[in-house]
Order: C-alpha cells, then structure tokens, then sequence
C-alpha cells in the first residue's frame, strides 16, 4: 500500500511577509479588518495549493494565525482573560490583538498577555491564563470557516490544534494556589465539543499537538495525558497525536497507550526513539515519521532516509505515514526566492516548499514508485551531500588549534564580583538605580533607507558612513537630554543583532527572503552557518568609539552573545553545536577586548537564547549549560575588572538555570519582567543572586506608555525582593521595533521613576 504524506503545518507569513505587512497595516489604521481577512485567506488558499501541488495527501488546517497558535487556541475555548472584557459571543480580531500586544484599533488598552520561548525554539507564543474558576466554550467560528474554505477549494482537510494537556502545559496559573489540572475536565469537554463540530463538517483527521510528552512530566501531568484522551475517543473523528522536538522517552508507554488513530513521532531530532515505537507499536494505531528536519534547513539525504525507514515500511505498510519532524514554521518559505545566494551553498539547502517535495519522494522511494522528478531530485540531493561533504570551505585549521589552546584561566574574570564592583563604581560613578536602555531605538523609515541604498550601491561608503554618524549623534543627544545614565549608539547601522554580527564572520552566509517568524508580525532572517567561524576585523568598536567621544557619560558597547548567535542562525551539523559555539565565543572574545581598548568601559554581551537552548530532556541540562556558560565567559572574561559587563535575556523562565546564570558572573543582567509583574525576580532572590540586575519595566511589544506610578511600583516590588544598590532600571528588550513617539515619552517616565526612587532609597 502506498505510504500517505501530510505536513504537519506550513509557514503563515507568506514568501514576501505579505502577513506581517497586512497585519501591520490593519493595526495602524491604513486598512480594515476585512482587507486583513481577504489577505489572510489568500495566503491560506496558495499553501493548501503548494500542499496539494507538491503531492501532499492532505492540507493542514488549523495552522494559519494572524498573531500565534496557541492564542489561536486560547480564542477558541473562550479563555480570555478578565482584563480584556467579558465577551458574550464571537471573539473578535481587536480583543484577540490586545491579549497580544496591548492595543488594537478598537477596545481599551490593557497589559498584553506574557510572551515566551515555545518549547526550545525562537518562536514566542502567547501564554494561555488560568483563572480559579475558568470557563471554556467555543468562542470562535475562525477555525470552521478555515476548514469550509480548504473544503470547497477541493482540498482533502486535516486539523491541525495545540493539544489540550499542552495547551494546559503552557499555561499559567493566576489565581492563587490553582492546580491548573483542575481545570482540565472542563477543557476536555470543549475539545470534545470542538471535535464533533470538526466532524459534523465532514473532518476525518484531526492531529492534536502534543509536544509536552517529550518532556520531563509529573505523574499527574502522565495520568492528564490517559484522562483527557480516554475522554475523547469517543469522538467522532480520527486523531493523530503529534509529539515532536524531541523522543518519546519515558513517555513512550503513555502515548502508545493512548486511544487515538496516530502517533507522530520526531525522527529528525530523535532517529534512534524508532525501534522502540515499531516493536511496541499497537497492531491498530498508524504511524506518522517526522523523517525530514523541520527546524533545519539542510538538505536531506533521501536514499539514506529510505534506507532508515525501509523496516518500518516493511511491518507497517498501509500503516505507514511520512512527514517533516514539526511544523515547518520554523524555516523559511521556498528557497527558489533566493536569487543571489551563492549556488554551491544553494545547492545544500532545503526550505519549507522544498521540505514537502522532499517527503513525497521519500514516501515515494518507500513505495517504489519513484518518478522521473524523484530521481532527479534523489540524484541530485546525494551530489549537494557529497560536494558539502568534501568542500574545502568549510574547514580552518587555525581555528581548530585556537580552540584546542583554551584554557581554565581564559574563561574566569580576574576577580570576583564584588571586587570588581568596587573597581567599577570609582570608574563610572553612577547613582542608585541607574538608568539605561537594553541597545537598539527605533529603526526608522530613514534609517532603513539609507542601509538599503548602501547595500544596492546607491550610497558610497563614506556617505553611508556620515549618515550613520548623523543618526548616532542624534541618539545620544535625545539620551542626554532624558538624563539616561548609561546612553548607548543606537545600532542605526544594524539591521538584525543576529543578521549584523554573522555578517562581519566568515562561515556564515545570508538570504534574501529567508524570513521565519518569531513572534507576532516580527520576522528575523537567521544566518546560515555553515564552516568555521572567525573575526575578519571589528565589527562595531568604530561605532562605539565615535558615540563615546559625543558624552561624557560611560557608553555601553553592544554585542550579541555566542549562544544566541548559535541558536538564532540555522546551524552546521557535521560537527558538535558546542564547537561551533566556542568558535563564535572566541570571535566575540576579541571584538570585546578590542572595545575596552578603545575606551568603552560598559561591554553588553545579550544571551537572550541561553535559556531557549535548554535540552527539554533535564538528564540534558547540564551538558548544555557547562558548554553554554563557558561560551558567554570565553567572550567575556577577557577584560579587566574595572570594565562592566552586562548580559540580557528576555522571554524565559529563569528558575531552572538561575545557577548557569550566576555562573555566567556577568556584573549586570537585565531581564523581562513588565509583562511579569516582577514574578521572574523570584528565582534571583530565592538564589540569593549575587551581582546586579536591571528588571524591565517598560513592556516594549505594547504601544503602550507606561506612567512614572507604574515604573515606581514595579521597581518598589523588585526592591522587597533584591536590594536597592543592586538594581538598574530600564525596558524589558531593545526599542527598535516601537517609533520615537512612544519611546521619548515612556524613557522619561522612566528616568522620572528612578528620581524618585533615589529619593525613597537614598
């Protein structure tokens, strides 16, 4: 029997970011709601075509949002928090825009639901709350009318949902004491309501998204994943569970266990989880192999794949599924949109589109019913393979022996903290609860302009080069006129703080429109690293320096940290992430003594991926966080104790690691904790955290303004929790995305806040 392909998402955003264009536009005001529907649907009839034009069996439904997922989900069962209204009947686009961010175009604003990392990865959901007596209904029509409109296009429909114990996993508890468990017979009611909803449309399929069981569960988050299923197996259609970024486990028993149709397992991440599923696989249940990367953007070794796979092909036949790992939101649209990438390093790559053509020859390889095309795409994956394999691009020999020549001294400060700090306070000479920004300011139509006039030659050098200076000094002196403490550049001259630094280091590469989406309508386009990392010759000392002679006051030099330069880049893997991390850790090690060379007493080295890399596996955790932490101190521990060092991080619950954070011995850490209120502070003064942190306290993924009373009362709490000669006052992540007009207004709250706090604390 022929093996069936599916996906089990696509990207959203469109090959161009038409969605985040639309998105953008509707919030503004420049288009309506209905405008925003016609492009939302547009965008979804052109990827169920791709689907079906690639061969796939089925379209996925259910994967389209116009902000996230789970919010998606969060709609759908009517929970929405209390904050945003009571909504009687259909969840609409404005309430639904402001859990997100804030602000719509209609509705009163109100603090945005918490944002954070999804699993390992650099997406960011919005974070379902739950209350003390939480009620689910359905809420929302968008996902039947989704499914009706894949059906009358002609499209064979499967759904697509976040689970409901992961859907409750990612949720968090607002209500004191509440055991998010409790709710969970009333949420399973409502999927069940769902599912015969889905069913009385005429869905046969329904893959329920189940990433929380390749994690490390409590008993009783085991005996909700039996509980909730049991409950639904009654209902009148087919489920998949889909399990990915990671194997099964100990979890392997429970989800074979369970009453669904399908398994989707992650062969891409977890190859050696399969024995284990075929030899315990019940005679009933079909299984789905997610045997191409889905968050990776190399191309894929068909025959090798084939070769894997042929077994379960053999004792499962008609039960045979064939996927990408996880959903293909995680890389970019179609590589046939990049026209100027060097055509070797094209030629080892694969993207979203091309990921579906991909598993259909390998369903077809399985079957033996290749085609023509098929063996031209085998034919030609297996040459790529063998050119990347044997490029000499890719390899450095100095490299390798500056890696082997590290040692213990080159990843410890000369002191510890509390001398350094004493070195540090008599040098910069700041009052209590400095003021200071996370980097970057808004990323004018201006600015933006000029980058790109510069990259098509439009611009000389030296013009490109008075431009920058020009938005560099007017940075400064709208910092100096605020009364900021710490100013910083600006970064005018960045356009990503991943994309800027793998520009300037060989073995990285760049698309054109290799756009994934992290959050919202943001869209980050990683670098490809694909050989050995090295530092040509600096990459921002002149910028700093030319800041630093405009003030009197220390300006704070900005990097991008070796761990989120590794995890925000799609990644080499012939070799260990580990290696290529040291080699970026020493790249950055000499851009940061180059800058305290040239006087720059601050150096900020963000990190804000450190907790996103986390194994989802504990077992894992420290092999990861040794590695990781000595990375951030290769980079840094060059410098002398009277330099500053800061690291950021944002979005990311800071329990789990706050020892790796320590460890880390940066003197200044500033984190996320608006959208918190404060509650990320926890795990630092559980730990007794020894040096200094800067809790945000200006939302920057909100328009809106937070008032001096409001900064006031989150630094008060921060200072019941830490003390006050240890705290720094600044927003919660770089203000490039937000426009001048909301930023001037909400840094003077902020410098106002501080004033009265020296007061209150002096």
């Amino acid at each position: 029997m022929t093996t069936l392909v599916h996906t089990l998402g696509y990207p959203r955003i469109g090959a161009q970011r038409e969605l985040k264009r639309a998105v953008e536009s509707y919030w503004k005001g420049e288009s309506d709601a209905a405008a925003l529907e016609r492009e939302g649907a547009r965008l979804r009839h052109a990827h169920w075509q791709a689907q079906r034009d690639a061969g796939l069996d089925m379209v996925t439904v259910g994967d389209f949002a116009f902000y996230d997922q789970v919010l998606n989900v969060s709609t759908l069962l009517g929970a929405i928090p209390p904050r945003f209204g009571r909504v009687e009947g259909e969840v609409d686009f404005d309430t639904s825009f402001r859990m997100a961010r804030g602000r719509a175009p209609s509705g009163e604003p109100a603090a945005a639901c918490e944002m954070t990392k999804y699993f390992d990865t650099n997406y960011h959901y919005l974070v379902p709350e739950l209350h003390a007596g939480q009620t689910f209904r359905l809420a929302s029509q968008r996902l039947f009318d989704e499914v009706a409109e894949a059906q009358a296009a002609g499209h064979p429909v499967k759904v697509a949902l976040t689970g409901p114990v992961t859907w409750l996993w990612l949720g968090k508890a607002k209500s004191e004491g509440l055991d998010r468990l409790s709710l969970l017979d009333a949420l399973v009611a409502t999927y069940g309501e769902i599912l015969a909803r889905l069913a009385d449309a005429g869905v046969t399929w329904v893959q329920l998204d189940e990433p929380a069981l390749v994690q490390d569960l409590p008993s009783d988050w085991q005996r909700a994943f039996e509980s909730a299923y049991h409950a639904l197996q009654s209902a009148p259609v087919k489920l998949l569970v889909a399990s990915y970024f990671g194997a099964l486990g100990d979890n392997l028993g429970l989800a074979l266990g369970l009453p669904v149709a399908g398994l989707h397992i992650d062969l891409a991440r977890a190859p050696g989880q399969l024995p284990a599923v075929l030899d315990r696989l019940p005679p009933d249940k079909l299984l789905s192999l997610g045997a191409v990367d889905g968050r990776n953007i190399w191309r894929a070794d068909l025959r090798q794949l084939a070769t894997a796979l042929a077994d379960a092909k053999a004792r499962l036949d008609g039960r045979l599924w064939v996927a990408p790992s996880c959903s293909l939101l995680h890389v970019p649209v179609d590589l046939d949109n990049e026209t100027q990438l060097d055509p070797e390093l094209k030629g080892w790559l694969a993207f979203a589109r091309q990921k579906l053509d991909e598993v259909v020859t390998l369903a077809h390889l399985l079957d033996g019913r290749e085609t023509d095309a098929d063996r031209a795409r085998i034919d030609s994956a297996a040459h790529a393979l063998k050119a990347r394999r044997e490029s000499r691009r890719i390899h450095q020999a100095a490299v390798r022996d500056r890696l082997a020549a590290i040692g213990q001294a080159d990843t410890q400060r000369h002191n510890v903290y509390a001398s350094r700090a004493v070195a540090q306070r008599e040098r910069l000479n700041l009052p209590l609860f400095p003021t200071t920004t996370i980097g970057s300011f808004p990323q004018t139509q201006s600015i933006r302009s000029v980058r790109r006039d510069f990259k098509r030659g439009d611009l000389t050098a030296s013009d490109y080069e008075a431009r920058m200076r020009e938005e560099i000094a007017q940075v400064v002196a709208r910092q100096a006129s605020l009364g900021l403490d710490v100013p910083v550049h600006g970064e005018a001259e960045r356009n990503d703080m991943v994309e800027y630094f793998g520009e300037q280091l060989d073995g990285f590469a760049f698309t054109e429109n290799g756009w994934v989406q992290s959050y919202g309508s943001r869209c980050v386009k990683p670098p490809v690293i694909f050989g050995d990392v090295t530092r040509p010759e600096a990459m921002t000392v002149r910028w700093s320096e030319y800041a630093q002679s405009l003030t009197d006051k220390p300006m704070k030099g900005m990097l991008t940290g070796p761990v989120t330069l590794l995890q925000w880049s799609f990644v080499r893997d012939d070799q260990p992430r580990a290696t290529t991390c040291r080699q970026i850790a020493l790249a950055l090690r000499d851009e940061v003594a180059d800058l305290e060379q040239a006087g720059i007493a601050i150096i900020q080295i963000d990190e804000p991926a450190l907790r996103e890399g986390l194994p989802l596996r504990q077992a894992e955790w420290q092999t990861y966080l040794d590695w990781a932490v000595e990375c951030f101190q290769l980079s840094a521990a060059v410098v002398r104790d009277e330099t500053q060092i800061h690291t950021h991080m944002c979005y990311a619950e800071f329990n789990d690691i706050i020892g790796a954070i320590a460890a880390m011995d940066a003197d200044v850490i500033t984190i996320e904790t608006s959208r918190s209120d404060m509650e990320l502070l926890d795990a630092f003064q559980d730990f007794d955290y020894p040096n200094e942190i800067g809790p945000g306290v200006y939302d920057i993924h909100s328009p809106n303004i937070p008032d001096q009373a409001w900064i006031v009362d989150l630094m008060v709490k921060a200072a019941e929790k830490l003390p006050a000669e240890r705290l720094w006052v600044n927003p919660d992540c770089g203000l490039k995305t937000r426009g001048w007009a909301e930023v001037e207004p909400a840094l003077a709250n902020m410098v106002d806040a501080a004033r009265v706090l020296r007061r209150r604390y002096a």
